[in-house]
């Protein structure tokens, strides 16, 4: 049975391989229908603030453990295998991790505007 810890560090070491995605969508032998999917999974994989925050149990992480992976791949297999190759050296030497504020930006957008729908929903059951 997999633990609520095993679950975290998954979800960390998944973040941590984003980074290559990160770079490779910056690569210019990249197709560009690829670096666009690999911006979005990477800017959101980056993000200070997910969709379903972290600090709820198991669900928090389910969206880095699905949605992350499932990016992940579809990228890998998209992109040209010398540009992986590349990525990955790269991700190698990079100490810290970029962060995306615009992506953090546009999820707060989100959970707003869901609030916001929310809210007007309760208010008109009254």
């Amino acid at each position: 049975m997999i633990s609520f810890y095993d679950l975290k560090e998954r979800a960390k070491d998944l973040k941590e391989y984003t980074l290559v995605v990160y770079f490779a969508a910056r690569d210019k032998r990249t197709p560009l229908h690829v670096r666009l999917i690999a911006l979005l999974v990477a800017a959101y994989a980056l993000s200070p603030i997910d969709l379903i925050p972290d600090f709820i149990p198991i669900i928090g992480y389910l969206d880095d453990l699905i949605l992350i992976p499932i990016g992940m791949e579809f990228i890998i297999r998209l992109s040209p295998p010398d540009v992986i190759a590349d990525a990955k050296a790269k991700a190698a030497q990079v100490s810290t991790k970029p962060v995306s504020y615009i992506a953090g930006a546009f999820i707060v957008g989100v959970w707003f505007v869901a609030f916001c729908y929310l809210t007007q929903q309760v208010i008109a059951l009254f």
